[in-house]
C-alpha cells in the first residue's frame, strides 16, 4: 500500500514536472502584453478616425455602408473571421422643415423665418461635404404642421410641468420651447404631448453647451458648441425597428403598419424640431408671461426667460418620410479553444448623425485598435479560451436598432452562452474615467484599471484618478435605454459594462463633432484613446481566458441592500411590505457567500494535482452557475406596460429613457400609487414587490445550482 502511494505520488511529480516543462505560454503574458507600450498605437487609433470621419454617415446611406466595409477590412486584416450581418429596417429622413415666427399678433409683418442652417466656419476642412450632413431634425418625428403661442418648459421634465401648473401656466394648445440637457428628447416630446402640447422646440441653451455665455469660446477657437449649431437625434421612445417589436427584421418578415406602430405608443404624435441656441433666444424674447425662475434661467448675458403662453406665435411644419433601409452590423469571431460556446462580447455603433468624431466613432477607433491587438497577440501563439465576439452596430441613434435587432435575432444562443457584454459608445469626450456596469463586474473593473496607465498623469493608473480622494469609485448602473448594452442586459439578462473618459461633450449631434474637435479638445495626443482600448480589451481577455469567470454576487447583493434603503423612502403607505424582498436579498447574499467559497476549495484542491476531468467540469458547471444568475433578474412577462423590458432590478425610468432606475416597476407602481391613491393602486406596489423578490430569490437558486 505505501509503496504504491510513494509510486502515485513519484508519478504525479513527475507528471506535474514534464507539464511545467512543456506548459503553453501562460495568458497572463499575453494579457500584459496586450496593455503594453509595445502594442499600443495612439498614431494607428488617430488614422482609424480620420478615415471614419471623412463624411457624414448616417445609418441606411452609402457613406455608412463605405464606413462598415472599412471596419471589415481591419477585422479581416487582423486574422478575425468577419461577416455582415444586414436587416431591413424602418428609418426615416427629412423632407422639409419651416419654422417662423411672430413676436406679436398685432404686427403679423415683424414675422421672422429661421433658416434652420448650422454654419460652416472659415477654413472648415470638411466644407466640401457639408452638404452631405442631413438637414437638422428629429429621427422618427411626426410630420405635420401646427400654429400656437409658445410656453418655455425649461429642461421639458415632468417636474417642470408640476411647477408651470403651480404657476397657473396651461400647457394645452401650445408649442412649447424646451432645452436640452436633463432628459432624453423622445421623452421631451413625449411628455409634452401628454401635457396637451401640439408641437415641440427643443433648443441648445449656450449656458450648458456655449460656454455660459462668459469666456468661453466656441468651435474651432474653442470646445464649445457655436450659436447655429444644433442637436439633432432621434425621439423614438422604443428600442430596435418600430415596425418589428420583439422580434428581429427580415426582408419578408412580419411587419406592423403605420398605424399599428402609432398605436403602440412609441413613435410621437406631435411635431418637434431640434433648433439652434441663437434661434431659441429669439423664440424667447418673444415669450411673456411670468419671469421663470432662477434655476430655469440661461446664462449671464442672456434674456430673461418668461414661460408664456405667447404672446409669440410660432408656426412648425414639418415632413419626414419614412423608408425600410438595409443596416448593416459587422461581427467578428475569434472562436475559443477549450469553450468555444462561451461568447464574450465586445460592442460599438458605427452609424453617426453627422461627423461622428466623438460620438460614436472614438469607440470605433478604440475597438479598431483592439482587433489589430488581438491580431498581434495570435501571430504570438494566444488563443481565447473563450470565444470572443467584435460587434459594430447600425443605426444606434435611431433607437439602438442595429444591436437590438441582433439580440432579437440571437436571442435563445446569446440567452445559453453569453457571459457578458463590455460596451463603448464613445470612448473619448473628454478627460476623466467613468463606467456602468451590473453589479457582478464592479471588483473586475476596479483591477482592470489598477493595470492601465491613466493617460493624463503617468504617474498613476486610472483607478488612482477614479477613484481621487474618495474610498471607492462610482460604478453607474445599466438600466438606461442610452447605448447597446439595453438589449444585453434588459431583454435578455447578459452580464454587461460601459466605460469611456469624459462624459458629455458641447457639440453633440452637431455638425461641429469631427476630427477637428477631438484633435484640438477631446484627446489631442489620442492617449485617452489608447486607455479606453486597453482597459476595454483586458477586461475582454480576464473574461475569455479566466478559468473561473471573475463575476462576485457578493456585490450584487450588497448594491441591491442599498437600494432598498432608498425604496423604503419612497413608498406610499408603510402597510406595504419589504419582508419578502428584504429575505430574497438575504437568500442571495449567502448564496454569494457560498460559491465564492465553492470557487477557493476547487482552487485548493486542485493545487499541484494533475488536472482530472471532474476538475473540469465542476469548474464549468460553477462558471455556468455565475453566466446564467443574471438571466434570473428578468421576467418572461415584462414591466407592466412595457413588456419588451424584462429585467425587474434596473430599467429607464418611465419619464426619462436616459435615466436608470432602480427596482423600476415598483418605481413606476409607486408613482402611480402616491397619483391614484387607491387600495388597487397599493395591491399593484405590493405585486411588483413580490416579483421582484421571487427574480431574486430565483437568481440565488441558480447560484446554489440545487433544486428545491
Amino acid at each position: 500500500m505505501i509503496i504504491k502511494t510513494v509510486a502515485a505520488t513519484l508519478l504525479a511529480i513527475a507528471t506535474s514536472s514534464i507539464f511545467l516543462l512543456f506548459s503553453p505560454t501562460p495568458k497572463s503574458f499575453y494579457h500584459s502584453l496586450f496593455i503594453s507600450s509595445s502594442l499600443s498605437d495612439n498614431v494607428s487609433i488617430s488614422s482609424h478616425l480620420h478615415t471614419l470621419t471623412r463624411r457624414p454617415h448616417v445609418a441606411g446611406q452609402e457613406a455608412n455602408a463605405e464606413a462598415a466595409a472599412y471596419v471589415l477590412s481591419i477585422f479581416a486584416s487582423s486574422s478575425i473571421k468577419t461577416h455582415i450581418a444586414p436587416y431591413p429596417v424602418a428609418l426615416t429622413y427629412p423632407v422639409s422643415r419651416s419654422l417662423t415666427l411672430t413676436p406679436s399678433p398685432q404686427e403679423p409683418q415683424s414675422q421672422i423665418n429661421f433658416n434652420l442652417q448650422q454654419e460652416i466656419y472659415s477654413g472648415d476642412p470638411y466644407a466640401d461635404v457639408a452638404h452631405e450632413v442631413l438637414p437638422t431634425f428629429h429621427a422618427f418625428a411626426k410630420s405635420g404642421t401646427v400654429t400656437a403661442p409658445v410656453v418655455y418648459v425649461n429642461y421639458g421634465s415632468l417636474e417642470d410641468y408640476e411647477v408651470l401648473k403651480q404657476m397657473g401656466v396651461n400647457v394645452s394648445g401650445s408649442i412649447v420651447l424646451a432645452r436640452y440637457g436633463k432628459i432624453y428628447r423622445g421623452s421631451i416630446v413625449q411628455t409634452a404631448f401628454e401635457a396637451g402640447a401640439v408641437g415641440v422646440l427643443v433648443y441648445t441653451d449656450r449656458k450648458d453647451y456655449g460656454g455660459g455665455g462668459g469666456e468661453g469660446k466656441w468651435f474651432p477657437d474653442g470646445k464649445w458648441l457655436p450659436p447655429s449649431g444644433v442637436q439633432v437625434g432621434t425621439v423614438y421612445n422604443g428600442l430596435g425597428d418600430p415596425t418589428t417589436p420583439g422580434w428581429a427584421s427580415s426582408e419578408e418578415g412580419e411587419r406592423l403598419s403605420d398605424d399599428d406602430v402609432e398605436k403602440a405608443g412609441d413613435v410621437p404624435l406631435i411635431p418637434s424640431l431640434p433648433v439652434s441656441a441663437a434661434d431659441g433666444e429669439t423664440i424667447l424674447r418673444a415669450i411673456g408671461g411670468q419671469v421663470a425662475n432662477d434655476d430655469w434661467q440661461g446664462s449671464e448675458d442672456a434674456p430673461t426667460y418668461k414661460v408664456g403662453p405667447g404672446p409669440g406665435i410660432v408656426h412648425l411644419s414639418y415632413t419626414g418620410k419614412q423608408v425600410i433601409g438595409t443596416i448593416e452590423n459587422v461581427i467578428g469571431v475569434i472562436e475559443g479553444t477549450e469553450e468555444p460556446d462561451r461568447f464574450v462580447i465586445l460592442g460599438n455603433h458605427r452609424d453617426a448623425w453627422t461627423f461622428g468624431a466623438v460620438d460614436p466613432n472614438s469607440g470605433t477607433a478604440a475597438l479598431l485598435e483592439i482587433a489589430q491587438r488581438l491580431g498581434k497577440l495570435q501571430k504570438r501563439g494566444w488563443k481565447p479560451r473563450r470565444t470572443i465576439v467584435l460587434c459594430n452596430w447600425d443605426a444606434e441613434e435611431y433607437g439602438l436598432i442595429g444591436s437590438t435587432e441582433w439580440v432579437e435575432e440571437n436571442r435563445q444562443m446569446l440567452a445559453s452562452r453569453a457571459i457578458a457584454y463590455l460596451n463603448v459608445d464613445s470612448a473619448v469626450y473628454g478627460p476623466g474615467f467613468w463606467a456602468s456596469a451590473t453589479p457582478q463586474l464592479d471588483e473586475l473593473l476596479k483591477q482592470a484599471t489598477q493595470q492601465v496607465q491613466d493617460p493624463d498623469n503617468s504617474s498613476q493608473t486610472i483607478y488612482q484618478s477614479w477613484v481621487g480622494s474618495s474610498s471607492s469609485p462610482m460604478i453607474d448602473r445599466l438600466g438606461s435605454g442610452e447605448s447597446d448594452f439595453a438589449a444585453f442586459v434588459q431583454h435578455v439578462g447578459i452580464p454587461a459594462a460601459d466605460m469611456a473618459f469624459g462624459k458629455g461633450y458641447p457639440v453633440y449631434h452637431s455638425m461641429y463633432d469631427d476630427f477637428i474637435w477631438m484633435q484640438k479638445f477631446g484627446d489631442p495626443m489620442f492617449q485617452r484613446h489608447v486607455a479606453v482600448a486597453s482597459l476595454w480589451g483586458l477586461v475582454a481577455l480576464w473574461l475569455a481566458d479566466a478559468e473561473f469567470l471573475p463575476f462576485n454576487y457578493l456585490s450584487y447583493a450588497l448594491e441591491l441592500q442599498r437600494h432598498m434603503k432608498d425604496l423604503e423612502d419612497e413608498l406610499p403607505d408603510k402597510n406595504i411590505n419589504l419582508a419578502p424582498l428584504f429575505k430574497s436579498i438575504e437568500e442571495l447574499k449567502k448564496a454569494a457567500t457560498k460559491i465564492n467559497s465553492q470557487r477557493e476549495e476547487i482552487e485548493q484542491h486542485k493545487g499541484w494535482q494533475f488536472i482530472g476531468k471532474n476538475d473540469h467540469f465542476k469548474v464549468r458547471e460553477l462558471n455556468d452557475r455565475l453566466m446564467m444568475a443574471e438571466r434570473a433578474f428578468t421576467d418572461q412577462d415584462g414591466r407592466l406596460g412595457r413588456s419588451w423590458y424584462k429585467h425587474l432590478i434596473y430599467g429607464p425610468s418611465k419619464h426619462d429613457d436616459y435615466g436608470s432606475k432602480s427596482f423600476p416597476g415598483i418605481d413606476e407602481a409607486i408613482e402611480k400609487a402616491k397619483s391614484l391613491k387607491t387600495a388597487e393602486s397599493r395591491k399593484l406596489v405590493q405585486h411588483e414587490v413580490w416579483r421582484v423578490a421571487r427574480a431574486v430569490r430565483h437568481a440565488s437558486q441558480i447560484i446554489n445550482g440545487e433544486l428545491t
